[in-house]
């Protein structure tokens, strides 16, 4: 019975820590100030950005361009009153609305339109790139390096061709040197998040050029909301497909302690939020160098570049890099990498070790809430085909339970009897279970099985945009966020917010009583640890879980329900389970 106690509190303890950390990590360190959302959600205030000069001194062996010192800092403007100067060309697609900047030829203006920042119905769509010189700025760039020439920088003002960029009408945007060279980026974009940049030089001059083009994105600031700060769950940074693997181990603070990361090559990378992305893509296949650097304070930078080649005279060349900009969703991203093909781009979502699980359960309970149109019900779906999966496992946990409780008499007289010989207790035991044929673990199974499920359903909830925004019924019109009632605040009457420690609701409330009530009707454990334990965990469970999803609650409550009447059921079928045990 050691063995199993000690089994026991290993599972409490590891599921404690799994679902106790985000809340301890939220609540004991500091977390910034929340953003203006009226504004953006993908910046900050700060300075204004760097940007390439886009004419390095000398070219760098790896063929990427320098980057120059930070413009000098300008002031910062609000989104709005950034978009009204300069000369802009307009984006409209049926998922994405914005503006290329004629001003360095800059995607700097991209809003979501599918997508609203709150779950108010007026709420503005979600706002992902914004301008160079806005408190909050973003945007992705293309350019050129060369050597010897005048190339355009970030305050070239460029020609367009076109009047407005949507899936039909591409725009192209062209500028000239005055030593024979022009420089033409054409815009083309589909129906979803990806805008295809075909860079193109062209020497008229006497003599040949030496070129290099580029792609990057350029932020200001972090994410200041605490539900989008890195976790060891959920990654939020810069991120890509670089050196045939997927990064996540780099993050803000690296940038911010002054490392710059090199790469050889890259089949994508950019910054990621917890539903958002952004990132280049070179061609598939290319040859090319990326880096990841901060190259001025509180500004990081993605980009990728590519080898310098001679540009004859009267000859041009032409290169083709991609910008994805957009919400990260499943179907979209799995779609850009089997046809596109942009290696994992799926990996944009930081599903983890247990992707080859995770998977399958978001696409089981997407497909259910399309069928469904309710996303609520769809995860009470999912628990009752999780439990019908999982019956042969519960139904075997209670024959075990029931051989257990019928052979505790024989137990308890062995541990009496050499009490002061452990060995020998544990041999004795071994024996009688063998003899009985009896599994000590099977009764842990269905706990051990239930760990990776909930945490499947966890990382779902919390990563991917299918689910965000979601209602279900009365109160619970989100259900990726926490319960919005607390009895703490008597359900907003009081005009507070209680801490998350003490923001207990109605889900929570319900998960601590199923939890007890299915308690209760197990059989009382003999050990007095485990019985405390027992009386203990639903109302520790219940304060833990407070600040989670909603979902999750209500799949944990409609789990133990589920319990509750499997349990009735088995009693029935095992009524030796009730019965006291004989002496």
């Amino acid at each position: 019975m050691d063995d199993k106690r000690n089994l026991i509190a290993a599972i409490l303890l590891s599921v404690a820590i799994l679902l106790g950390w985000n809340f301890v990590s939220e609540k004991f360190f500091p977390t910034p100030a929340k953003p203006d959302v009226t504004k953006t959600v993908a910046g900050a205030p700060g300075a204004t950005p760097a940007a390439p000069q886009g004419q390095p001194a000398s070219a760098p062996p790896s063929g990427t361009p320098a980057v120059a010192a930070p413009v000098a800092k300008t002031t910062t403007l609000p989104v709005e009153a950034a978009l009204a100067t300069g000369n802009r060309v307009p984006i409209e697609t049926p998922s994405l609305a914005g503006s290329i900047n004629l001003v360095g030829a800059r995607i700097d203006d991209i809003t979501l339109t599918k997508y609203r920042q709150t779950i108010e119905k007026n709420a503005p769509p979600v706002r992902l790139f914004a301008p160079g010189n806005s408190k909050a700025a973003y945007f992705a760039s293309v350019g050129w390096s060369a050597q010897g020439i005048e190339v355009p920088g970030p305050t070239t003002l460029w020609t367009a061709s076109g009047t407005k960029l949507t899936p039909a009408t591409p725009v192209t945007l062209s500028w000239s040197n005055a030593t024979g060279q022009t420089f033409r980026v054409e815009y083309s974009i589909d129906d979803k998040y990806l805008i295809t940049a075909k860079q193109t030089i062209a020497n008229a001059g006497s003599a040949p050029v030496a070129a290099s083009s580029f792609a990057l994105i350029d932020r200001l600031g972090k994410p200041t909301d605490p539900h989008e700060k890195d976790s060891w769950t959920i990654h939020v940074g810069p991120t890509g497909y670089l050196d045939g693997k997927s990064v996540f181990d780099v993050d803000y603070k690296n940038l911010d302690e002054g490392g710059a990361f090199k790469y050889n090559s890259a089949a994508w990378l950019g910054f990621t939020d917890k539903y958002w992305l952004a990132a280049v893509i070179p061609a598939k296949d290319e040859r090319v160098t990326a880096s990841i650097t901060a190259p001025a304070a509180d500004n990081y930078q993605t980009l990728f570049a590519r080898d310098f080649k001679q540009v004859a005279p009267g000859t041009q060349v032409s290169t083709t890099s991609r910008i994805f900009a957009g919400a990260k969703e499943v179907s979209i991203l799995s779609h850009y990498q089997d046809q596109q093909g942009i290696t994992r781009l799926s990996n944009a979502i930081d599903w983890g070790w247990f992707e080859f699980f995770e998977v399958p359960i978001f696409k089981l309970l997407d497909w259910l809430f399309r069928q469904i149109g309710n996303f609520g019900v769809a995860i009470m779906l999912l628990t009752v085909i999780i439990r019908g999966l999982m019956f042969p496992i519960a139904q075997r946990q209670f024959h075990s339970m029931a051989q257990m409780r019928l052979v505790q008499p024989k137990m308890k007289a062995l541990q009496e009897r050499h009490k002061d010989d452990k060995p020998k207790m544990q041999q004795e035991l071994m024996k009688l279970y063998k003899d009985e044929k009896i599994n000590p673990l099977a009764g842990c199974l269905p706990i051990v099985i239930q760990i990776p499920i909930f945490y499947a359903l966890y990382k779902v909830l919390m990563l991917t945009i299918e689910m965000r925004h979601q209602p279900f019924a009365l109160w619970i019109r989100d259900l990726s966020a926490p319960d919005p009632l607390h009895f703490l605040n008597l359900f907003g009457l009081l005009p507070f917010t209680p801490p998350s420690l003490l923001a207990l609701g109605p889900l929570a409330l319900l998960l601590g009583i199923t939890m007890f009530l299915q308690f209760r009707l197990n059989p009382q454990a003999t050990d007095p640890v485990q019985q405390q334990v027992f009386k203990i965990m639903p109302w520790m469970f219940m304060f833990i879980m407070a600040p989670f999803a909603a979902g999750l609650l209500l799949y944990w409550i409609t789990n133990n329900c589920l319990s509750i009447a499997q349990q009735q059921w088995m009693y029935r079928k095992f009524p030796q389970l009730r019965a006291a045990p004989v002496k």
